[in-house]
C-alpha cells in the first residue's frame, strides 16, 4: 500500500546544474504519474519554492547547489513535508567533497590522496592529479593535469566556483560506479567515456560514453565493490537512493571518489541504468523512491 498520493516534484533551482536538474524532473514526473501518482512540477528558480496545497511527499530532483547541500531539506523539515534522499547532514556532507572526504579517512574507507589549495598554490601531490571545485557536481570544473604546465590552468578553472579547490590523486584504471536503492547496492555499472575523461559533456551527451550494465566483472570484485558503496552510504548516515563513484587499478585497488546523494534521472542518468539491470522500470524505480520519503 502507497503512502502518498499527492507529490511535488522539485526540479531547476539556482546551481550550474539546473538544466540537468530540469531534464531529470520532468523523467521523474512523468515515471511517477505513469506509477499513479497526481503530481505537481514544481521549477525552483533563486527564491524559495511553493509546494501546492495538499502536497503529501516531495521528489527532490534538485541537483547542485541548495538541492543536495542540505538547504531544501532544512527547508522541508521546518514544514513537516517528507522528502526524497538524504537528510541535511548528510547531504551537506556528501555535497562537500573535503567535508566526505575527511569522513572516509576517518572511517577507513580507501579514497585516493587528496589535499585542499587555494589560488598561487603549487600542485602539492605528485602528478597526474583531478583539480576540481568541491562543492560542484556534473565534473562542473574538473580538469585532470598530466604535467606540470596544466597546473594553473585547472587551478584557474577551479577556483572560479570557491575560493578552494580539492586536488586528488587520479587513480588510473577503470571507471565503475553503484548505485543504491533504500539501502541496498544494485549491479555495478562501468563507464568508458570518451577519450577517458568523464566530464560534463561524457555525462550528458548521448553517444559519447559508453556502459557495461552490468560491469563485467569476477563475481569477488563485483561483491567488494557493492559492499564498499554499502559502507560508505552508512559512513554519510544517507537515506533512500544514492550513487558511490569508484576508480579501479589495474591490479584491482578500488578507490571512492565521492557519493552523490541525488544522482542524475535523464536518458544517460546511471541510476535508472542500474535499477533496469534489477529488473527495475524507470516508473517502478522513481516509486520506490519516492516511498522512501520521510523527515
Amino acid at each position: 500500500m502507497r503512502r502518498f498520493r499527492r507529490v511535488a516534484v522539485l526540479m531547476g533551482g539556482p546551481s550550474d546544474e539546473r538544466e540537468v536538474s530540469l531534464r531529470s524532473g520532468r523523467a521523474v514526473a512523468q515515471a511517477l504519474r505513469a506509477a499513479g501518482y497526481e503530481v505537481a512540477e514544481v521549477v525552483v528558480d533563486d527564491g524559495l519554492p511553493t509546494l501546492p496545497a495538499q502536497t503529501e511527499a516531495v521528489f527532490i530532483a534538485l541537483h547542485g547547489r541548495f538541492g543536495e547541500d542540505g538547504q531544501v531539506q532544512c527547508w522541508l523539515q521546518q514544514r513537516g513535508m517528507p522528502y526524497t534522499g538524504s537528510g541535511p547532514e548528510s547531504s551537506s556532507a556528501s555535497f562537500d567533497k573535503r567535508i566526505s572526504k575527511r569522513i572516509f579517512d576517518s572511517a577507513k574507507i580507501p579514497t585516493p590522496a587528496w589535499a585542499v589549495v587555494r589560488a598561487g598554490d603549487p600542485c602539492p601531490l605528485t602528478l597526474p592529479v583531478v583539480v576540481k571545485p568541491p562543492r560542484q557536481g556534473s565534473s562542473i570544473g574538473a580538469r585532470k593535469v598530466a604535467m606540470e604546465s596544466q597546473w594553473a590552468a585547472a587551478l584557474e578553472a577551479a577556483l572560479r566556483y570557491e575560493e578552494e579547490a580539492l586536488v586528488e590523486a587520479f587513480i588510473p584504471g577503470r571507471e565503475l560506479t553503484v548505485g543504491m536503492l533504500d539501502g541496498q547496492p544494485l549491479p555495478v555499472i562501468e563507464i568508458h567515456a570518451r577519450g577517458g575523461w568523464y566530464g560534463y559533456e561524457e555525462k550528458y551527451t548521448p553517444g559519447l560514453t559508453r556502459y557495461d550494465v552490468p560491469a563485467r566483472l569476477p563475481a569477488s570484485v563485483t561483491k567488494r565493490a557493492q559492499a564498499l558503496a554499502v559502507e560508505t552510504y552508512r559512513a554519510l548516515g544517507c537515506r533512500g537512493m544514492g550513487r558511490v563513484d569508484f576508480r579501479m587499478t589495474p591490479e584491482g585497488d578500488l578507490f571512492v571518489l565521492e557519493m552523490n546523494t541525488i544522482p542524475g534521472f535523464t536518458e544517460t542518468s546511471l541510476l535508472p541504468k542500474a535499477a533496469g539491470a534489477a529488473g527495475l522500470s524507470f516508473s517502478d524505480l522513481c516509486a520506490r523512491i519516492l516511498e522512501t520519503a520521510a523527515l
